[in-house]
């Protein structure tokens, strides 16, 4: 049997609001992706310095950090259809505020505002795709969500890759200055009413669609939090925040400054990246049902990244660095749509909202630490030192995740097996 047809087969049986959903996670990859690429540089061509910039792009982690645990209860409470909408307006909105208002505290008011939309968004996608698909797609629902965020992201970033220079003719200033900045981000956060028409047109399947977990009663959202298996799920993901925040929002700083690399070269790299991480999430249910288990799959994929991880950072030549960009990026997130699928399929339906903003937290938690103290380090060492700490971090994550859910792996295993024969 043709093996893309074994691993895209599941494809078939997706009921119409999980494709509604994935053509709005198409549109969502596309927009984030030419923000992610070009923030940086607008807050830095405006005159705050990285401190600044370390600071602004901890704010969403912030307000992730301080109020997830009460989104996610509130998309238990209200639906995650609705919970997406409301979502994503407000966090279009406060984004386009972000790089529109001048003063420095009114930018970080609108980004600790953007989290909570984004937050919302977010929080209520895993709980939705659990109640749109079964054991049979579960896995590869969980995989196109977020493969088709990063190859969507993969055309965006090579769009936008060339933007600053045609907004930069347009209005007649450097390319790279902030009005040029300013107009690629004002296009990406337009493009989300993109985003916003599937979800409209989505009919959510009353609760209870997907059966619960069983033999656990209902609990408070609060109890829900610090249930053992909910906080086990948590510390790997806090490490890994915390080891991904001190370095990956600031990669294309680092291929500017290490090898002064063009905006088209960068948007060109950036979007390999996510090409090819597309490509390899989609390949993920298939490694998990070959070795045995989602935990399995995510333990080997990261672990074999760190190699690459360090590449990066300690390679001479841009086209070194670039391939251990590259390889890293496709290991170390083939593994997060299968994570998140093992994690919700532990908890109840009603529940699923507050304890995945509880994983959330833990990932907010690391994110928003490392991000501002990613901006001192910066100024004081250079990169270099980051490298080394996100190896660490990763490292420990990998460990934690083992220890804690290897014995889970027989359970999990017969959950996502892909009928292949």
């Amino acid at each position: 049997m043709n093996p893309f047809r074994s691993i895209l087969s599941p494809v078939r049986t997706f009921n119409r609001p999980a494709r509604l959903f994935l053509l709005a996670t198409i549109s969502d990859g596309i927009v984030f992706s030419a923000w992610m690429l070009f923030f940086n540089f607008y807050i830095l061509q405006r005159g705050f310095g990285r401190d600044f910039l370390g600071l602004a792009n901890a704010m969403p982690s912030i307000s992730a950090l301080l109020l997830s645990i009460p989104i996610g209860m509130l998309s238990d409470r209200i639906g995650r259809r609705r919970s997406m909408l409301i979502g994503l307006g407000l966090g279009m909105t406060c984004m386009a505020l972000e790089i529109t208002l001048l003063d420095p505290t009114l930018i970080l008011v609108m980004a600790f505002l953007s989290g909570v939309g984004n937050m919302l968004f977010y929080l209520s996608q895993a709980p939705f795709m659990m109640k749109v698909s079964g054991p049979d797609n579960r896995a590869l629902l969980f995989s196109l969500n977020f493969g088709l965020v990063t190859l969507a992201g993969s055309v965006g970033n090579l769009f936008a890759g060339q933007l600053p220079a045609l907004f930069g003719s347009w209005l007649q200033v450097p390319a790279r200055s902030a009005a040029a900045y300013q107009a690629v981000l004002l296009t990406s956060v337009g493009m989300s009413l993109f985003t916003l028409f599937p979800i409209l047109l989505i009919h959510e399947p009353p609760a209870g669609a997907s059966p619960p977990v069983e033999g656990r009663a209902s609990q408070s959202g609060w109890r829900i939090a610090f249930r053992a298996i909910v906080l086990k799920l948590t510390l790997p993901n806090l490490l890994l925040g915390f080891g991904a925040a001190i370095l990956i929002p600031y990669m294309n700083v680092f291929f500017a400054d290490r090898f002064q690399i063009r905006d088209q070269t960068l948007g060109l790299l950036f979007s390999l990246s996510a090409l090819l991480t597309g490509v390899g999430s989609v390949i993920g249910p298939q490694m998990a049902h070959r070795l045995g288990g989602k935990i399995r799959s995510v333990v080997a994929t990261q672990s074999s990244s760190l190699a690459f991880l360090l590449l990066i950072g300690f390679s001479p030549t841009l086209w070194l660095s670039g391939i251990g960009f590259l390889m890293r990026a496709v290991l170390m997130n083939m593994a997060v749509p299968l994570y998140h699928a093992f994690a919700m399929e532990q908890i109840q339906e009603r529940e699923q909202g507050t304890v995945n903003s509880v994983i959330e937290t833990g990932w907010q938690l690391g994110w928003a630490a490392g991000t501002y103290l990613s901006g001192l380090v910066q100024q004081a060492y250079g990169f270099t030192p980051l490298f080394i700490i996100t190896a660490i971090m990763y490292g420990g994550s990998i460990l934690f995740t083992w220890v804690y859910f290897r014995e889970h792996e027989p359970k999990a295993a017969a959950e996502v097996l892909l009928d292949v024969e």
